[in-house]
């Protein structure tokens, strides 16, 4: 009588989910909010400050807002480190997953200075949307962080910008890990998706962006200048005019280029990152 062969486990014999390789976990959720809470606040309060406020005063607030983003980025990796992927008790961020926040970090803020910032042309930005596709919210979220601060340190453009740049860019990376579909989606119906939102994500990046330096510009004209204690729509009018004539034009650039470079370099480069996650065992 032959012995029966024992059956192999089912997770052996279905190959793992397409989902992301380094989820988002509850702890690393909330951690989230709250950096993105904190971010919003930093951006926003000259909107809804009272005419007698010292704007002048609080614009080198950028320190403050630095020592505080920098221990809630590492509570969030932390967070990240202690979630459990799975059933298994896997961590949701090891080893193997800070390496590659490491290089792709490292890869982003080399490519940062290769356009110059000539004419809003920004090859970083294909990579950050990419990687946070594949890799996941907050993962993405760190990277996007991260390779801000990198390529700050290596461009030297370190000033009151760079925390305000660093939450946006973590932003960017997010909202691409957030896009439906992770699991099924692929070939060109996922590239054209991270085109349009690689146009979205670059646009919005700059207007975020001009809202930190447009309250504190003195010398405008009155139908673009921030005018404190007037009521929000008439500031968020003259906000609208503002990016319209002063930096529109580099941000469709931006757009334009992660585009293209979505389209015609997103898979083979989707397809190298998610080979890694799967030689490295994240799933």
């Amino acid at each position: 009588m032959t012995r029966p062969t024992p059956s192999a486990p089912s997770s052996l014999l279905s190959p793992p989910p397409l989902g992301r390789p380094v989820p988002l976990g509850r702890r690393s959720a909330l951690l989230l909010a709250l950096v993105s809470a904190i971010g919003a606040a930093a951006f926003g309060w000259p909107l809804l400050a009272a005419r007698s406020s010292d704007l002048v005063g609080h614009s080198a607030d950028a320190p403050w807002l630095f020592a505080l983003l920098m221990p809630l980025l590492l509570a969030v990796a932390v967070a990240q480190l202690s979630e459990n992927r799975d059933a298994t008790g896997a961590p949701g961020l090891d080893a193997k997953a800070v390496a590659m926040l490491g290089v792709l970090a490292a890869a982003g803020a080399a490519l940062r200075p290769l356009g110059g910032g000539t004419a809003g042309l920004e090859p970083m930005f294909f990579l950050m949307v990419l990687a946070g596709r594949a890799m996941g919210p907050g993962f993405g979220f760190v990277l996007g962080a991260l390779a801000m601060f990198a390529s700050g340190l290596l461009t030297g453009g370190v000033g009151p910008w760079l925390p305000f740049q660093m939450l946006t860019m973590g932003w960017v990376c997010l909202g691409a890990g957030l896009l439906p579909g992770a699991a099924r989606l692929r070939g060109r119906p996922e590239l054209l998706l991270l085109a349009a939102y690689g146009v979205l994500a670059s646009v919005g990046y700059g207007t975020v962006m001009n809202l930190q330096g447009w309250p504190y510009i003195g010398g405008l004209g009155l139908s673009i200048s921030f005018v404190p204690g007037d009521p929000l729509p008439a500031n968020l009018t003259r906000f609208a005019l503002y990016c319209l004539t002063t930096s529109l034009g580099w941000d469709l650039s931006r757009a334009a280029l992660t585009a293209v470079l979505c389209l015609t370099v997103g898979g083979p480069l989707l397809r190298t990152l998610r080979r890694a996650t799967r030689r490295a065992a994240f799933r």
